[in-house]
């Protein structure tokens, strides 16, 4: 009898201490489960980047979490906005045409900042970056681009946004960040894994990039860490260092490249009635002002310049007359280094693959080589096209303007110059270079890489989100807490009576 009373007293004990550690072990839990299980919920940012290029001014909108990947923040184009008319290298000239910009101006910064929440309005940063057509202005005339920058600062000071600046960028910094974008779109720098975090891809390689616009051009590709140089920039993104080197050439931009031709082309005719111009179709002809070609720092003005002076030109559409004037603007023979583009600029051989965006795609789309191809098949569609009589360009081109569509022949030779004579790109890496305008649906440039930058400077607005609201988990610590203190009073008398 004594024996079964004492192990039921055991019975007892066992559970009321299994009660007890299970009690302590909830309370452990909901504690740790409270501290380690809180997820990060990060607020959108957002941030606005005004491309103002040469011709005409862009401005794109981005979003990002507020979380950084290794430092960087992971950066998304919702928005691009082309503000209609001329560049800003164009305005405080003429007030008519100003009103013009500034209205159209006006229209986009209205899109963008409808298409933001309101509460994010003052935290949303906003700079404009001027390109070559600004950086040419502030040569030529540095009283007036100081004006227009000071006039763009003022009116974009007064938007409800974080304005940063408004500056004009330089050659080298167009070159990087166009890189940077190109990769960036790529997946060169993230890539999500199984668990939803982004990781460096295994193994990947870098793109490089080569962009062509209207008043400069810029090549950039990642190289040896072991190369120095003024062209060579060593950063680091998302954690990782790159050494890239990047080089940009003012006045060897299509249309500024384009008036380089044309005053070689004037040159040489003795009659300024009747210029015969070998990069025009046979078949189309024109009258324009001499302002057209000297109105900029990149053609020399010749004697007795009169601005309104008309010439009237007559296309022949001679390929080969086209080639030689079009590589008389280049200086191929002087170099000091173990290799150069052109001009004297020291560039190591071009590796791997290469993204050919802006001007680059629209001269290889208008040749129908757009994507990829080989170096003798876009040699002969540039003779091809050159050959072909305006009428017929005009019917078989019919989606391009009528403006741009004559400036093609020029600009064929152009960039298949540029390319295999410059940049040294041959028949075994041309088929490296892909001529694209977009990738993943986001519009290749330098504002994407520039706003992945800047994005460094942003602090994470990070809100900690726990698995449980305050009040349930304060009841959850009071219940079990509870449990453990009636458990461990229950087994103090469970053990008193035992002793009796």
């Amino acid at each position: 009898m004594a024996s079964k009373q004492q192990m039921g007293y055991k019975c007892r004990i066992a559970g009321v201490l299994l009660f007890l550690f299970t009690g302590i072990a909830a309370l452990i839990a909901v504690a740790v489960i409270q501290k380690t299980w809180r997820f990060k919920e990060y607020s959108l940012e957002y941030g606005i980047v005004i491309d103002s290029g040469s011709s005409r001014s862009n401005v794109y909108l981005y979003e990002w979490p507020g979380e950084k990947e290794n430092e960087t923040g992971v950066v998304t184009q919702i928005m691009n906005c082309k503000v209609a008319g001329e560049g800003i290298s164009a305005m405080k000239v003429d007030p008519e045409k100003d009103a013009e910009s500034w209205k159209a101006f006006k229209a986009c910064m209205k899109n963008i900042t409808e298409a933001i929440p309101v509460k994010k309005h003052n935290t949303t940063l906003l700079f404009l970056g001027a390109t070559a057509g600004m950086r040419l202005l502030h040569e030529e005339d540095e009283q007036r681009s100081n004006e227009v920058l000071a006039s763009l600062r003022e009116y974009l000071s007064s938007l409800p946004f974080d304005f940063q600046n408004a500056s004009i960028i330089t050659g080298q910094e167009e070159g990087l960040y166009g890189w940077i974008t190109v990769n960036y779109l790529k997946g060169n720098f993230l890539e999500k894994n199984l668990w939803n975090t982004y990781i460096r891809p295994e193994g990947a390689k870098t793109v490089g990039s080569m962009d062509l616009g209207g008043a400069s051009t810029q090549i950039a590709f990642a190289v040896q860490d072991n190369l120095t140089g003024p062209d060579y920039l060593h950063v680091k993104l998302y954690g990782y260092p790159y050494n890239v080197y990047t080089h940009s050439f003012l006045c060897y931009g299509k249309n500024e490249a384009e008036k380089r031709v044309l005053d070689k082309v004037v040159q040489e005719s003795s009659d300024p009635a009747y210029i015969i111009n070998p990069c025009y179709p046979k078949g189309f002809n024109t009258t324009m002002k001499r302002s057209f070609i000297y109105n900029s720092e990149c053609t020399k003005k010749p004697d007795n310049y009169n601005p309104d002076q008309e010439m009237f030109m007559v296309g022949t559409g001679d390929s080969d007359k086209c080639e030689s004037i079009v590589k008389s603007i280049f200086d191929f023979r002087t170099c000091t280094s173990a290799q150069c583009s052109f001009n004297g600029v020291e560039q190591p051989p071009v590796t791997g693959e290469f993204m050919a965006y802006a001007g680059f795609f629209y001269v290889a789309r208008a040749l129908l080589m757009n994507g990829t191809s080989d170096f003798d098949q876009f040699n002969s569609a540039v003779t091809e096209f050159c050959h072909t009589e305006w009428t017929t360009l005009r019917a078989q081109k019919s989606w391009i303007s009528s403006r741009y569509l004559r400036t093609y022949c020029f600009a064929a030779h152009y960039v298949f110059t540029m390319l295999a004579d410059g940049y040294k790109f041959d028949n075994d890496t041309w088929k490296n270079i892909h001529f694209q305008s977009e990738v993943k649906k986001t519009s290749i440039g330098w504002s994407l890489g520039y706003m992945l930058s800047m994005s460094n400077m942003i602090p994470s607005e990070v809100k900690e989100v726990p698995p449980m609201a305050n009040p349930v988990f304060a009841g959850l610590i009071f219940l079990f807490s509870a449990i453990t203190i009636v458990t461990a009073v229950l087994i103090f008398i469970i053990l008193i009576r035992t002793c009796y």
